[in-house]
């Protein structure tokens, strides 16, 4: 069920666009953000009533860009990494290791203390400063281990 604040939002978000189907976007990150982090499929059916749209629809939206957390809850720091070709070319496998071991954690797994949750992507639009990752909405970009170490170390 959405929160009051989650509506709210969507209705505002509704005044932006011609249709109400163009808000889709801006409903999930909305909801996303008033659940703290992902998204469930309640969220998703409520937003295409809201829309007008088919329940399908909207989970297709939410299932296509990686800025969305279906189901799974996601630590208070979501890191991203790049593994797209620029970023493997340049390292980004290894660093994504180097995390693993250093947060003693998987790709796709939250420790323990639900504070980090690690995840790959394809690609997040800057092959030129590879490698890269996003943690929520910040970019990080030109890594080596020392730098993710000092970003890591950052986290609170």
């Amino acid at each position: 069920m959405l929160s009051e604040e989650a509506k709210k939002e969507i209705e505002k978000a509704l005044r932006k666009y011609p249709n109400k189907r163009s808000a889709v976007m801006d409903a999930l990150r909305s909801a996303q953000k008033a659940r703290g982090g992902h998204l469930e499929k309640a969220d998703m059916d409520e937003i295409a009533v809201i829309l007008e749209m088919q329940s399908v629809e909207v989970n297709a939206a939410a299932a296509f860009y990686t800025m969305y957390n279906i189901d799974k809850p996601v630590g208070r720091h979501h890191i991203q990494v790049c593994r797209n070709i620029s970023c493997s070319l340049l390292g980004a496998e290894h660093l994504i290791k180097h995390m693993e071991r250093t947060l003693n954690i998987k790709t796709g797994e939250t420790t323990p203390d639900k504070r980090i949750t690690l995840s790959t992507v394809e690609c997040l639009g800057s092959c030129g400063t590879a490698p890269m990752m996003q943690i929520n909405d910040d970019f990080h970009e030109n890594l080596t281990e020392a730098k993710v170490d000092e970003i890591l170390k950052g986290l609170k």
